[in-house]
């Protein structure tokens, strides 16, 4: 008991701060990493556990109201000073249950000797005990995927445990890991749920997702890496030694070709453009996302896009005038434009109201503007304001040598509005790019986040204020492997949560719209039994009620659309007009390989392929002299197809020629049993290129797909056991 209470006082500390708590904060220390390169500060690539992307010596914290600060992971017997070894660690990612009384986080367990190479990978623990004076308990969660890495863990509203991961889509350890579509760097692969002892795929990301939360609608949100282009990495210039596989499976047959058929070429494909059109495709941004709690319903949060939020991007071709390049005007009510959302917040006592951070892919950990905007259940998005409510340079770095504007207060991470108002957030007072001043061997990190509350100047821009807590220097030292790393100086503050009662939102799932229900009702088809033959084949059904109508927004792809021999049409103005006959779908491939067929890396990257997955194409109207993995566009504008669930997919609109008219510039995953309906190719926010409202007809493709599927499967059903 002696020994025990002695603990408690070493681990329990009481500080007089400046701010005024209502609640408790729960909080986590970091070992400072210098490098801002696939690091646990990163905006991508941060889930790695090795000693080069996460030190040791980090604890988990909880701060009450009057000043007390207890380490959580040390009371439990986790964690260690000094050098560290078998039982260090290192923690992320806090998150509070509903009822306040518990949380989950993620921790990894392990530091090396000298030259060993070990394995680490971040697992999901759950910490019980938060109430002062609680004996404090840390347990692993049972079920996760053993031997990948588990981060940023969420509860849902009924207690599932939905995190990220960067266990590969197939679970096949040939696919690990995999890598993202821009630097080739090992990625977490999506949302995963475990439920019940079972984990499953929410939502496939082929470059990675970010920072999932359910807000207070029972949406779940997260950031993701959307950069659906062609792999930079492997052409114009092979400089990875990157070549296909035939196949994902560990027996594919790795073949000497870095053929992509999907999106067009980059602007750096020269030799690729030259003779054609296009002007080369560039996509690259963090954006926020939303899906039910089921998985279902994928899409950017509201359905806000590019053009509500950046300031400038190409058109698709260069010989149609009536396409031009996006440059955001006076016209639009956003002014305030953006590029990135990062570690997005519900503001608690505004609904819908979401903090974030617009930071620069490197250079400054994940630290930026702060800014917020309103996108609650059933906003229009095109009527969407982003607020600066940190000054427009907390964004920028500094040039080395260059003095910062006085405006310029350093950067920010992970905002947090609290019950009572209060604004707290990460923050650092450096405005130049992050690095390391010191060695490797003795870092001197220029980043020194802590945890402030923020105030408003003069200009009513948002400014650090008092520290939350009085955290003093350590020492530290581990082998990274190679080279002893001994550090003396503040652990960074990260990730705080107020550790309060919330009342559970919705648990939200896919509900089907009318022109399709009156469709299957009119078909005399029993919704529960299709669902479940989809299920239990692993599919899903699209359906695109009229691929000629596109948001008025977008002129920087063709909205002059006529399907092939029939009159129907949907015309913006009196400029080119392009026929579609096919919609053609493309699934993601992790075919592409590096360091060459003879000796290859470990893992691979997605790249786009024609969709050719069996079971769903063995489901399909065989029409007649169909481009590969494509369906027919029917005489209403419509089209349905069974597609794979929890795979990316993507698709494009195909002229009678098999010319690429109108390309998704996103991949979209579907789950079992999901039937998703939207109105056209880029789905209407107010009214379309012709100034109509969305599509509602019921869908002549869809309703010749399920005669298709009745006529043909419903043997398989009944073997099934669905009736």
């Amino acid at each position: 008991m002696l020994r025990v209470l002695f603990l408690f006082l070493l681990v329990t500390q009481s500080f007089a701060g400046g701010i005024n708590l209502n609640n408790p904060i729960l909080f986590v220390t970091q070992f400072p990493i210098a490098n801002d390169f696939a690091t646990i500060g990163s905006t991508f690539a941060n889930h790695s556990a090795s000693m080069q992307s996460v030190g040791r010596g980090g604890d988990l914290y909880i701060q009450y109201p009057d000043g007390t600060l207890r380490n959580l992971t040390r009371e439990a017997g986790y964690g260690m000073t000094g050098l560290q070894g078998a039982n260090a660690i290192a923690v992320r990612d806090p998150h509070v249950h509903w009822s306040g009384q518990k949380a989950l986080f993620s921790m990894v367990i392990g530091a090396p000797e000298q030259f060993d190479y070990n394995d680490y990978f971040w697992q999901i623990y759950e910490v019980t005990g938060l109430g002062q004076g609680d004996a404090v308990s840390i347990s692993p969660i049972a079920g996760q995927p053993e031997n990948y890495n588990n981060i940023t863990p969420i509860y849902g509203s009924d207690d599932a445990i939905i995190f990220t991961s960067d266990m590969p889509r197939t679970k096949n350890r040939f696919n690990y890991p995999q890598y993202d579509e821009y630097e080739s760097t090992p990625t977490n692969t999506g949302l995963w749920k475990l439920q019940d002892g079972q984990v499953k795929l929410m939502q496939h990301s082929p470059s990675g997702s970010f920072s999932p939360l359910i807000d207070s609608y029972g949406r779940l949100l997260f950031t993701r890496w959307d950069h659906l282009q062609r792999d930079q990495q492997a052409s114009p210039v092979n400089v990875f030694d990157a070549f296909n596989y035939t196949d994902e499976s560990p027996n594919a047959t790795a073949i000497n070709t870095v053929a992509e058929v999907f999106p067009e070429p980059r602007p750096a494909e020269s030799a690729l453009l030259d003779g054609t059109n296009l002007e080369g495709h560039r996509f690259n941004h963090f954006f926020p996302w939303q899906l039910n709690q089921d998985g279902t319903e994928e899409e950017t949060l509201n359905h806000v896009g590019r053009h509500e939020f950046h300031s400038y991007f190409n058109r698709s071709l260069n010989d149609d005038p009536g396409l031009v390049e996006f440059i955001a005007g006076g016209g639009r009510p956003n002014q305030n434009s953006i590029l990135n959302v990062f570690q997005m917040h519900e503001d608690p006592n505004q609904a819908g109201r979401y903090l974030a951070i617009d930071a620069p892919e490197f250079a400054t950990h994940a630290a930026g503007q702060l800014i917020a905007f309103n996108l609650p259940v059933g906003a229009d998005p095109s009527q969407v304001q982003v607020e600066y409510l940190s000054h427009e340079s907390t964004r920028e770095v500094v040039d080395e040598g260059i003095t910062p504007p006085l405006e310029h207060v350093g950067f920010f991470r992970s905002p947090l509005t609290l019950n009572d108002g209060q604004l707290l957030a990460v923050h650092t007072a450096e405005t130049h790019r992050a690095g390391n001043d010191g060695t490797r061997a003795n870092p001197q990190p220029r980043y020194d986040f802590t945890i402030k509350k923020l105030t408003q100047n003069a200009s009513s821009d948002w400014i650090p204020g008092t520290r939350l807590t009085n955290l003093g220097d350590v020492t530290i030292s581990y082998y990274d492997p190679d080279v002893l790393v001994t550090y003396t100086g503040p652990l960074w503050e990260m990730r705080p949560v107020e550790v309060v009662s919330r009342t559970v939102p919705t648990l939200t799932q896919q509900t089907l719209q009318a022109p399709e229900l009156q469709v299957i009702a009119e078909e005399n088809i029993d919704l529960a039994m299709f669902q479940g033959f989809l299920r239990t084949n692993n599919l899903s059904v699209v359906v695109m009620r009229d691929v000629t109508t596109r948001d008025e927004l977008d002129l920087q792809q063709p909205y002059n659309l006529k399907v092939a021999g029939s009159p129907h049409q949907t015309i913006g103005n009196n400029g080119l007009l392009y026929e579609v006959s096919h919609l053609q779908f493309l699934q993601g491939d992790q075919i592409r390989g590096y360091g060459g067929i003879s000796n290859p890396d470990p893992g691979q990257r997605v790249i786009a392929q024609y969709l050719h997955e069996q079971r769903a194409m063995s489901q399909n109207i065989n029409f007649t002299n169909a481009p590969p993995g494509s369906a027919e566009v029917y005489p209403d504008g419509s089209v349905a197809f069974f597609v794979p669930a929890q795979r990316a997919l993507s698709w494009q609109t195909l002229s009678p020629t098999e010319e690429p008219v109108v390309r998704e510039r996103y991949w979209i995953t579907f789950q079992p049993g999901e039937i998703r309906a939207c109105g056209g190719c880029h789905g209407v926010n107010q009214v379309d290129q012709a100034g109509q409202l969305p599509s509602t007809i019921k869908p002549e493709a869809f309703r010749q797909l399920l005669r298709h599927w009745d006529a043909n499967f419903e043997d398989l059903i009944f073997e099934d056991g669905f009736n």
